[in-house]
């Protein structure tokens, strides 16, 4: 049976959130799941991430915390103030849900795929070991989805 899903699997991988006081919301969720608090370590600077948001070369920066939580990873975002998603959705939606992300192979034609869809690229980036893109898909599906794709 072949998955006939756009992104080529149905799969959600993780969930972000974005927040303003990542610290206290990590401690938050440690105390809700009863388990240690994540460190939280901070994205790539520019010349590393390669952060590109509305098609522009971005400093951005965001602190980031990650509970592995079985099949799912729940991801917090405390972003700096440059321009990126984040940073726009905070500002504009208050703390909350930001995306939700798909692990997919071949991530250069997903995003020609969602952007064929209406769904435009936002915001991409590097990091270490693979590569990540958030496509705006607000107006469809209410909620960013965001693409990852690790190198093996």
């Amino acid at each position: 049976m072949s998955d006939k899903s756009v992104l080529g699997t149905k799969s959600i991988t993780q969930i972000g959130i974005v927040v303003h006081d990542i610290e206290a919301t990590a401690q938050s969720y440690a105390d809700f799941f009863g388990v240690d608090k994540p460190k939280s370590i901070w994205t790539d600077v520019q010349e590393l991430a390669q952060t590109q948001y509305r098609g522009e070369q971005s400093p951005a920066r965001a602190q980031l915390a990650f509970f592995n939580m079985g099949s799912l990873q729940l991801e917090l975002i405390q972003p700096d103030e440059g321009p990126s998603t984040w940073r726009e959705h905070l500002d504009a939606h208050g703390e909350g849900v930001h995306h939700i992300a798909f692990l997919v192979e071949g991530i250069k034609e997903k995003i020609t795929l969602m952007e064929g869809k209406s769904m435009p690229l936002l915001q991409k980036g590097e990091y270490t070991g693979g590569r990540y893109a958030y496509m705006d898909s607000f107006k469809e599906l209410k909620v960013v989805l965001e693409l990852l794709e690790n190198d093996n």
